[in-house]
């Protein structure tokens, strides 16, 4: 098995396929949703950002919940891969709220979604999972769909958030009973 295999599957066993980050995620876009219907769009757009902050240090209890360590081998080679899509997604923030001066519906589905959605995309040379790509895919055209009809802050959110929690439930499906356990890299 060559190295990249057993980075993969040091990730996979890490961090259960991605998956808790991945609820975490959806948590934060579902809470933003809500927040954004009972307070205000500017507060769902908020509390978004807020929420994103959170969604590593969840994510790693999330994994410890489910047997899993969280944490990476430190010489794993795709750690640099996972740092650099993370860098590019928070540098991509100002993107989004400089949509959301110009329309406050823009935030969530043209700007978040797409930054989102690429950021998917890097998960599946991180975990070697291809569903992944269609996650990705998916949140863009949810993204243009929503950005099209000029769907309301909360309808953007609660679509994010449903989205991410669809393929949670299908990656973990798809991967249950997978045997990766922890591997030297």
């Amino acid at each position: 098995m060559d190295s990249i295999n057993l980075a993969q599957r040091d990730m996979r066993q890490a961090y259960y396929y991605g998956v808790p980050g991945v609820i975490a995620s959806g948590t934060a876009w579902g809470v933003a949703g809500v927040v954004a219907l009972a307070i205000s769009p500017i507060a769902g757009i908020v509390t978004l950002i807020a929420g994103g902050t959170l969604i590593f240090p969840v994510s790693v209890v999330l994994c410890k919940c489910l047997g899993r360590s969280g944490k990476h081998e430190k010489t794993n080679p795709l750690a640099p891969l996972a740092i650099e899509g993370t860098i590019w997604m928070l540098f991509s923030i100002p993107v989004a709220v400089a949509a959301a001066y110009y329309s406050q519906s823009m935030f969530f589905p043209a700007a978040m979604m797409l930054v989102i959605g690429g950021r998917y995309l890097t998960f599946s040379t991180l975990y070697g999972i291809k569903t992944y790509w269609l996650f990705a895919a998916v949140l863009f055209a949810a993204g243009l769909l929503c950005a099209m009809l000029q769907a309301p802050v909360a309808i953007g959110a609660l679509t994010g958030g449903l989205v991410e929690w669809f393929f949670a439930a299908v990656i973990a499906w798809l991967n249950r009973g997978r045997p990766d356990r922890p591997a030297q890299v």
